[in-house]
């Protein structure tokens, strides 16, 4: 009794996501009310609340939906085999062409994503931990192999995804700003993680080329 009871708010949660993502598209989100969403489904305001406490909860639970593509689209390349670069290179182009494609499929969407991530609600915070989640298992296993940097795997997971920020942020996209490509940001990246032939330090390496120039 109590997995049915379990599997039919799921359920109803899903439909008001789902209305509330097809109202959101057409109106907007400042335009559409927990009213609206109750009228398309059909449904009483007063049922749509008894499964979430408020009209933020709603679009919280909106957001979380629309991230969920770009994680489970990276979860997917994580899943593939080769080295660690062309893992993480996957696994970054994944979420890249989420975002990028979001807008037109989601249309007025963007903005709500836009405000949730400006203002750190709680689901993009997990979101920003599953893709951590993801990556730092795939920098270790590299490091392990002697493919990348020494180093700890969570600090050259943040610095990768500090770096390529401007291609992984959800509420970045189609920001008119001046930006490398993906794959400049990606070289980039991989001059960084990438293990050096020499058993030296990247510093003394330099010294040494300096010192021998002059």
């Amino acid at each position: 009794m109590r997995e049915q009871i379990d599997d039919r708010t799921r359920s109803a949660r899903r439909r008001i996501v789902q209305a509330a993502i097809r109202l959101y598209g057409e109106m907007g989100h400042n335009k559409t009310t927990v009213a609206d969403i109750a009228r398309s489904l059909p449904m009483s305001p007063a049922s749509v609340y008894r499964f979430f406490p408020s009209r933020r909860a709603i679009e919280e639970a909106v957001v979380e939906d629309v991230l969920e593509e770009a994680v489970s689209a990276a979860a997917e390349a994580a899943g593939g085999g080769g080295p660690a670069l062309r893992r993480l290179a996957a696994i970054l182009k994944a979420i890249a062409d989420c975002n990028e494609g979001r807008p037109a499929k989601h249309r007025r969407l963007q903005d709500l994503v836009t405000l949730a991530v400006r203002q750190n609600w709680t689901v993009v915070l997990a979101y920003d931990d599953r893709i951590r989640g993801l990556v730092r298992p795939i920098i270790g296993a590299g490091q392990a192999r002697g493919e990348l940097q020494g180093g700890s795997p969570m600090a050259l997971t943040c610095c990768l995804l500090e770096a390529m920020d401007v291609h992984l942020n959800p509420s970045r996209i189609g920001a008119a700003t001046l930006r490398p490509s993906f794959d400049e940001m990606l070289r980039f990246c991989w001059g960084a993680l990438r293990r050096m032939p020499s058993s030296q330090p990247a510093e003394m390496t330099s010294h040494v080329r300096l010192k021998v120039a002059g």
